[in-house]
């Protein structure tokens, strides 16, 4: 039964595919296959904000330009072309990510299109002389947006949030949203996205469990005979 669940997943519910893998023993080795051994959910599928493959140029003009202001701020906070790029990048990608990004993440024509409003030279890129500056610009960031870093806090919140959620709730991507509404609205920088997935992955299993065991709990003696007899293959297969 549980290879037949595992062959067909999106034949079952959520709670039947993940009870199914709780039971699945590896061949190999004879242990039972981890949450590792499973896909995570894609980012693509929850309310995680990531840069698109294809930046639209409505896009790039609608939420990376810096506004007068803006500009005015980033350069009376920085004293090189270099740490303006960096700050201004930093602070257009955190509004519309809700976290900072990494370098190696940042789409080359987003740092192009900012580059071109600090109307800097083309040779200039966003480097920092120093993890401290760095780690001040962040701070400056956070500040201004009006947003805390408190990683411990924000993992509290999250999981409250997907606990309750779970018990309603089956599908990984929505647990995940509901995560990152209650952070939005406490106004906290967002963890990893990786983090977000492990911990709904750790909630739901647990509270799935706790379904099952009250349903099984409920179930008189005849009510399980009925359901292990479901199990038995007949002589014809």
């Amino acid at each position: 039964m549980t290879e037949m669940v595992i062959d067909e997943p999106n034949r079952h519910l959520w709670r039947v595919v993940d009870a199914a893998y709780d039971r699945l023993i590896c061949t190999e080795c004879g242990n039972k296959l981890s949450r590792e051994a499973r896909a995570v959910t894609s980012v693509e599928r929850t309310a995680y904000r990531v840069f698109p493959r294809l930046m639209m140029t409505r896009e790039l003009y609608l939420f990376y330009s810096p506004s007068a202001e803006e500009l005015v701020w980033a350069r009376e906070k920085t004293d090189t072309d270099e740490h303006l790029l960096a700050l201004t990048l930093a602070l257009k990608c955190f509004q519309r990510l809700g976290r900072f990004a990494k370098a190696r993440e940042m789409p080359p024509v987003v740092v192009e299109h900012i580059r071109r409003c600090l109307e800097v030279g083309e040779d200039v890129a966003p480097v920092y002389a120093s993890p401290r500056t760095a780690e001040s610009h962040r701070v400056l960031v956070r500040r201004r947006e009006g947003v805390a870093y408190a990683p411990g806090k924000a993992r509290k919140i999250a999981a409250k949030a997907m606990t309750w959620a779970a018990w309603v709730k089956n599908h990984p991507p929505d647990l995940i949203n509901v995560a990152l509404e209650r952070l939005a609205q406490a106004r906290l920088e967002l963890p990893a996205f990786s983090t977000l997935d492990s911990m709904e992955s750790t909630i739901r299993t647990q509270v799935n469990g706790q379904i099952f065991q009250t349903i099984w709990r409920r179930l008189n003696a005849e009510d399980r005979a009925r359901i292990e007899a479901l199990l038995v293959v007949g002589p014809g297969g």
